[in-house]
């Protein structure tokens, strides 16, 4: 829907294209002679000129008609324009360029080059989270180790900023090891934890039922429980 819409209003003129398409259109594979003869018919459209001439381009460019008739052959080549109708106030048929392939294209392009930073962010943010455990630990991490780790990624699903908060937990726990931390997971995906939203939900669930618990008991006075023992009762 937000690409049909973005292409709409790139064809009707209502989004300033400039800096978007020389942003991208050395991506799209667009000469420069062709990206600037493609500015002047977005000029001539403005203008109300819908199917300017090789004449028409050639006085405002240093280029022959016959540069102009290549260039133009070429854009349709490569599917960036290609010539419709329209009917003016009149009801007479006008044939006129159309630049709606080349949005396509341009939108496309820019959902492909979020995807690919999307991807490159997750696995920036995925490597991070070796470099992390090895922080906390104080060491090097065993070859098993960042197996167990990946195996939380690749097989479990887990995002890295859900590992992040099962190792916080651990830490915060003083109980530091991947069995520790591996039962966390285990527990947060049993429960649907998929954000730092219901991280802070669970552990706040859990440590007011270890609280209550405590207090059933009446062995210690508490009035804060720092952390829950996710092995506790589970072993």
């Amino acid at each position: 829907m937000h690409e049909d819409r973005l292409r709409i209003w790139l064809e009707q003129g209502n989004v300033n294209i400039s800096q978007l398409f020389f942003h991208e259109y050395k991506r799209l594979g667009i000469q420069d002679i062709d990206a600037m003869l493609i500015m002047h018919m977005i000029a001539f459209q403005a203008e109300g000129k819908g199917f300017p001439t090789p004449a028409d381009f050639s006085n405002r460019m240093y280029i022959s008609e016959n540069d102009v008739s290549t260039i133009l052959q070429r854009l349709m080549q490569h599917g960036f324009l290609q010539i419709g109708q329209s009917e003016d106030g009149a009801g007479v048929i006008h044939e006129t360029f159309s630049l709606y392939p080349l949005w396509n294209r341009l939108v496309d392009q820019l959902t492909l080059s979020k995807e690919v930073d999307e991807a490159e962010k997750k696995k920036l943010s995925e490597g991070e989270i070796f470099s992390l455990f090895e922080q906390e630990f104080g060491r090097f991490l065993s070859p098993m180790e960042c197996e167990s780790i990946g195996m939380w990624i690749d097989e479990d699903g887990h995002s890295a900023e859900i590992i992040r908060a099962a190792l916080k937990e651990a830490v915060i726990a003083q109980k530091l090891s991947l069995r520790y931390i591996d039962r966390i997971l285990f527990e947060w995906k049993k429960k649907n934890v998929k954000t730092l939203q219901d991280v802070e939900k669970q552990t706040k669930t859990f440590r007011r039922a270890g609280i209550r618990q405590m207090d059933q008991q009446k062995t210690v006075s508490v009035k804060r429980v720092p952390f829950y023992n996710w092995l506790d009762e589970r072993e």
